[in-house]
């Protein structure tokens, strides 16, 4: 996979983690828990992007 691909992907599974997140809170019963662990699985994704970004520009 190239670099490109990778952070493409990356972004891909921010936007999906984005959008689970936001189901989540619209729902009527959200599950707070599960909205924290979207939350780190997110956070843990930007970070990666920033890392890669940083690194080879």
């Amino acid at each position: 996979m190239s670099l490109h691909d990778r952070i493409e992907s990356l972004k891909a599974k921010h936007a999906a983690i984005e959008s689970d997140i936001e189901s989540q809170i619209r729902s009527l019963n959200p599950d707070t828990a599960r909205i924290n662990d979207l939350k780190r699985k997110k956070l843990r994704i930007k970070d990666e992007l920033s890392r890669i970004t940083s690194t080879h520009h």
